[in-house]
Formats: C-alpha cells, structure tokens, sequence
C-alpha cells in the first residue's frame, strides 16, 4: 500500500484485534477487556453460604488438568469455582493450573463467555475428533461432572444455564434472566450498570434476599457512607467525630 500524505489514519489500514491471531497458532484469538472484567465481577460477588473464604477456588483462564492418562489434556474455563478445597496450592502457594489428579475435588460451576470462534465447543455442537482429546463440553459433562455450567452472550446478553441431571446436562428455565443455587444460598444472573467504567449488563452473585453482593468498590463505597453517617450523628449530638 502507498504512503499518503498526510498519513492514513492506523484505524483504516491497520489490522482490527478481529484480525490478529493470538501467540497460539491454534486458537482463534486472546482474551479481550471483556473477557478480564467478567470473571473479575464473578470472582468478586462469589461468597457461597456454608464455606470460608480459604476453602474457596476461583480460577479464571487457568488450565483445567482432568486425565491422569493424558496428563498434558487440558481444558481452559473462561471462569470455574471449587468448593471445599484450599484456596492455596497445598494451602501455601498460588496456583499455575488446576490439577485434578492432585486437588481432587471437581469444580462446581464453570462458566464460558461466548466468543465467535468457541461457540461451538462451548454449546456442546462439536464432536469429537478421532484421537484428539474429548470436546470442552463431554470434558464437564462426563469427565468432571460439573454440576452447574453456565454460558453467556455479550453479543446477545443471552445467559443460558446447565445443571447436571444424572449423567447429562438438562438446560434450566431462568427467571429474569437469573438462576438459584439453594445449595450454596446464591444466585447469578444478568445486571445492567456500572462497573470499571463500563455501563452494560454483567453477569454477577446475587443473596437470597435478591440483593447484588457488593464488589469491593462498592464495599469501601459503603463503608465510607456508613462512617459519614455516624460521624453525622455524632455531629448532631454534639460530639466531634475526630475526637472520639
């Protein structure tokens, strides 16, 4: 192509991120800022009813080791939750992946984010190849039975949910676009606002109330109002708040 003058914008004749591979000749494309603050909100709203924070792992684009005889076969979640396990790798270090052969209890919700290249394997419309490891799909269905598998569309703001019902995944009626989970006292589902600066709809945790749990901006935002409102009462009482 000819140089112009002035210069062509980078926008018109540069490739898009639609057009870029990723490091991986085999896959389609990286993560995108969606793809990082999703899982963010996720892991941040996630405090299930019944276990303390350190026998909780969330795990986001982490490699999922599932076959002791093919140890190198992996699957990567978009987002995955383990209940009852160490928060830490033998309750010391941070984790480089999840093996399964080694931490031995499975995960109890993963979840996908829909992206044009996955959509397929994500909604179990692929088959398995002759001799290549089994599709994303038979890996939390058959191998790891995970008992919840949840994908979601931010093309569409589509949220489809799957619970494990004997040994096949059954596709569940939402309310509102919202699913319960009695066992652990949350729910998730779809909620439009703000968060790291981008108005959309989220996928995030929700009380048994039907309260939003509070990300940690919003924590600090409450706790920050909750202070100016006793420093208020004290004010009206006659008592300087600094002094007390």
């Amino acid at each position: 192509m000819y140089q112009t003058d002035p210069p062509r914008p980078p926008k018109e004749v540069l490739p898009t991120m639609y057009d870029l591979p990723s490091e991986d000749p085999e896959e389609l494309g990286g993560s995108d800022q969606f793809h990082i603050y999703q899982p963010r909100l996720l892991e941040e709203t996630f405090h299930p009813v019944g276990y303390p924070p350190d026998q909780i792992f969330m795990g986001t684009d982490l490699n999922v080791y599932y076959d002791p005889h093919n140890p190198q076969w992996y699957k990567r979640p978009d987002w995955f939750a383990v209940l009852g396990v160490s928060q830490l790798y033998e309750e010391q270090d941070l984790r480089l992946s999840y093996v399964l052969w080694q931490e031995g209890v499975d995960p109890f919700i993963v979840v996908e984010l829909l992206s044009p290249g996955t959509e397929k394997e994500d909604l179990g419309q692929t088959l398995r190849e002759v001799n290549q490891p089994p599709t994303k799909w038979e890996v939390y269905e058959r191998i790891l039975k995970v008992p919840y598998y949840a994908v979601f569309d931010r093309y569409t703001d589509h949220l489809r949910v799957f619970m494990l019902q004997g040994d096949r995944y059954a596709e569940q009626t939402l309310e509102a676009s919202c699913f319960w989970i009695d066992s652990i006292e949350l729910g998730f589902g779809l909620w439009q606002g703000m968060y790291q600066g981008i108005n959309r709809q989220w996928l995030r945790w929700f009380d048994r109330d039907g309260n939003w749990l509070p990300t940690l901006t919003e924590q600090k935002q409450q706790e920050q109002e909750r202070t100016e409102r006793l420093a208020a009462k004290l004010r009206e009482l006659g008592v300087d708040p600094d002094e007390v």
